[in-house]
């Protein structure tokens, strides 16, 4: 996600808890397989608009939107954990001291944008401080082996909002994916989180 974005002219940063795949995107290497990929991120590397960091306070101060791509894993009864989704929502909600666009890119069951909404609103509470925030959700229709393709060239962009900010943000961040017709299609937050698992 952060790589097609950047090579769409965004400016990028991903941030990852686990040192050794910074280090590993760092030296120009790549943790995962997926055709097409190690070349982009090299050219946007070197382009000066994709970077890689483990420091949470400086990824959520980078930018305005602020994407959750974390696991869901199955827990023991079958359902999704959601357990890092949380956990990155409170270090947006912990860091932040302007505007987030908070978006859900993980697979996650219909509500986990209540609880995202929840969590941002209990760190912002617990320091006293009174930002805006909106929450997104985002889902992608990536299939392994052709990500980046699917990405570049997709056949739908579905965003589940319930502001215009949030809308307007994402329409802007999506429009160079969808020059020669129109493929965002715009609905409630629960709309969106069911069409992952409807798709």
């Amino acid at each position: 996600t952060g790589t097609c974005l950047a090579e769409m002219g965004n400016s990028v940063l991903c941030l990852d808890v686990d040192a050794r795949k910074i280090d590993i995107l760092k030296s120009g290497g790549i943790p995962i397989y997926e055709p097409g990929l190690e070349d982009m991120v090299k050219r946007n590397v070197a382009a000066g608009r994709l970077h890689f960091t483990t420091d949470i306070e400086e990824s959520v101060a980078y930018g305005t939107i602020q994407f959750i791509a974390v696991g869901t894993p199955p827990d023991e009864d079958g359902s999704a954990d959601l357990q890092y989704v949380v956990a990155a929502a409170r270090s947006i909600g912990k860091h932040m001291t302007d505007y987030k666009l908070v978006v859900d890119k993980s697979t996650v069951p219909v509500g986990t944008a209540d609880k995202v909404r929840a969590a941002l609103k209990d760190e912002l509470q617990k320091r006293g401080a009174d930002l805006p925030f909106s929450v997104a959700s985002n889902p992608e229709f990536l299939k392994e082996g052709a990500a980046v393709e699917d990405f570049m060239k997709p056949d739908r962009i579905v965003v589940g909002t319930d502001d215009e900010r949030a809308t307007h943000l994402l329409r802007e961040l999506y429009a160079p994916f969808q020059r020669n017709r129109e493929r965002l299609i715009v609905m409630d937050i629960r709309s969106a989180e069911l069409t992952k698992y409807a798709a």
